[in-house]
């Protein structure tokens, strides 16, 4: 089916992503790995491993999730603030395609920092510090937890290696598994799929994550006309999909990535 008109389009993708944004959607998707979950941190945590090795089959990526989660003790937060190093021996076979236990350790080194040393209660703040009033996006977000996440006067063994699994828009990354995250954590779990727990950054705020599938079907209803998934590309589409629903745009992510993935439009 082809929408060729903008209101055909609207209802279209509407209708779309009301079909794919239910309870049913969760069973076989990486943020089912969050949802095991009831408490903030533990959600945060088991969400951001989850994004994060959110590449390949999606049955392998919940796996690889499931697995590392069982190497927590399935209570990553409780794990994150208590762990010692000897606590680690049990770490080092753990690997999801490139991601391994160097990359892990680093992770876990980080968000023990975030969450014991510097004391914060939620991990949105190492993303939301680095906003000002009146940013309509997510850029200096995710600009600002890269250089959190790597700074090396804080981390001064830190991995260079492990600097390729997080993206970041100053290298024109389309940042897909951050935007995603982002979603998850930023908004509302009034359809029981995403979580709504953030509060400091807003939906509108939010950039549509941009992978293959999503990319091939926004280009077929022209909405997105650049030929690069970059970051700039990422932003282009998010800002046709604002002209449909400026407040939450990236409720359109179910309709594109449904589409794409699911149905293979």
């Amino acid at each position: 089916m082809k929408a060729t008109l903008n209101n055909n389009l609207e209802a279209f993708l509407n209708a779309k992503a009301a079909y794919y944004e239910q309870p049913a959607f969760i069973a076989d998707d990486p943020i089912s790995i969050p949802h095991q979950f009831s408490r903030k941190q533990d959600i945060e945590i088991a969400g951001f491993f989850a994004a994060i090795l959110a590449w390949g089959n999606r049955k392998s990526i919940i796996n690889s999730c499931k697995r590392l989660l069982q190497l927590m003790d399935n209570a990553p937060y409780d794990f994150v603030l208590n762990f010692e190093e000897p606590d680690l021996e049990m770490l080092l076979k753990f690997v999801h395609r490139t991601f391994n236990a160097v990359d892990l350790f680093h992770f876990l080194d980080v968000l023990q920092y975030h969450y014991k040393t510097r004391r914060q209660t939620s991990f949105e703040t190492a993303f939301s510090d680095h906003l000002i009033s009146g940013d309509d996006s997510v850029e200096k977000a995710l600009i600002g937890f890269h250089h959190y996440f790597f700074d090396a006067k804080i981390f001064p063994h830190l991995p260079k290696r492990t600097q390729k699994h997080i993206a970041t828009p100053e290298r024109k990354s389309a940042c897909k598994r951050l935007n995603m995250y982002l979603r998850w954590m930023v908004r509302s779990n009034a359809r029981g799929v995403d979580f709504g727990l953030w509060k400091n950054i807003r939906p509108h705020q939010l950039i549509c994550p941009l992978d293959l599938h999503v990319a091939r079907v926004a280009r077929h209803f022209n909405l997105l006309h650049r030929t690069n998934n970059d970051w700039k590309a990422a932003t282009d589409l998010t800002e046709h999909l604002k002209t449909l629903d400026p407040t939450d745009p990236c409720k359109y992510d179910f309709a594109l990535f449904g589409l794409g993935v699911i149905e293979r439009f």
